[in-house]
């Protein structure tokens, strides 16, 4: 199935900002990540479709999954 995969901030850096990528239906979002190598505690927030996600979730086709990292300050 086809998906836009958007990283944010620190998650672009020797990835990419913006990508269509296709995976197998029932694709856990936990997967994506692990195949994009990024560690999960570093998650801050994901998105389906604009709505908060969980790594158990599994987007549909055309869905457009979100990754930001954690986001420190004050």
């Amino acid at each position: 199935m086809a998906l836009t995969i958007k990283l944010f901030a620190t998650f672009q850096r020797g990835r990419f900002d913006v990508a269509a990528r296709e995976y197998p239906s029932g694709t856990t979002l936990g997967a994506i990540v692990d195949d994009l190598g990024i560690a999960r505690e570093e998650i801050g927030v994901m998105l389906v479709g604009g709505r908060h996600a969980e790594l158990a979730q599994a987007p549909g086709p055309g869905d457009t999954v979100a990754i930001f990292p954690l986001l420190g300050g004050g």
